[in-house]
């Protein structure tokens, strides 16, 4: 199946170029070859090519499908980025093919990485929705500072994971099914003790990953597979 990401195929029946390119270039494709699109915001959508060029790509709708999300409630995980691009953007690929509806880059007192180029980040997004065949493409948030983060109102159940000794449950015991759930997650060097006693103080659960001791973008996924795999319908 030929699938292409087209955010606003609803009033514009024309292809954005980067897809329009690939459907010429790579895929040859030709007038009256069937494809299907997706919005990114939970539909699927049957469509015949109309008209072709170097540079357009324009489609008849012949029929909107909604895809149901394969698990229930609101996933969202919060991370400070790591160093190296490529591993922030291996997460993001295969946190979007397990399954999340949102995403956010917490600049942290340890974090190793300041800046995020979000346009590249959400291009793999994309990618990975295609890829594994979701009509919903995750929410990719800017880098948002650690303090405001937490201060922010969340409706559901609110974790946080550290290294530090004290009472922590694994979170794979503690999360329930069918509920919302944010999970934040530290840089290399962890959060500081001080944002671990704020995010408490906020209403943020300790919680463990394991007995393994995870790189960032390792702890992301795993919290990612948790939450999906409590959640799945």
């Amino acid at each position: 199946m030929h699938l292409f990401y087209t955010p606003d195929i609803e009033s514009n029946f024309e292809l954005p170029s980067e897809e329009a390119a690939h459907c010429v270039k790579v895929l040859r494709l030709v007038e009256g070859d069937k494809i299907t699109l997706t919005d990114g915001k939970g539909f699927f959508y049957k469509a015949s090519i109309s008209f072709i060029s170097n540079k357009k790509c324009i489609v008849d709708i012949e029929q909107k499908e909604k895809q149901e999300k394969f698990w229930t409630g609101h996933l969202h995980l919060a991370m400070a980025p790591t160093k190296n691009m490529d591993r922030i953007e291996w997460f993001a690929e295969k946190a979007t093919e397990i399954g999340l509806d949102e995403l956010t880059f917490l600049n942290c007192r340890f974090s190793e990485r300041k800046v995020i180029k979000s346009e590249r980040v959400d291009k793999i997004l994309i990618s990975a929705i295609k890829q594994s065949l979701k009509a919903t493409k995750p929410i990719l948030n800017d880098m948002t500072d650690f303090n405001k983060f937490v201060k922010r109102e969340f409706r559901g159940q609110k974790f946080i994971a550290h290294c530090y000794e004290g009472e922590k449950a694994l979170l794979k015991n503690i999360i329930k099914s069918g509920e919302d759930a944010l999970v934040l997650i530290g840089p290399e060097g962890d959060f500081s003790q001080e944002e671990v006693d704020l995010a408490i103080a906020n209403g943020f659960v300790p919680i463990s990953l394991g007995k393994s001791r995870l790189r960032t973008e390792t702890a992301a996924l795993v919290a990612c597979h948790i939450m999906n795999l409590t959640n799945q319908r």
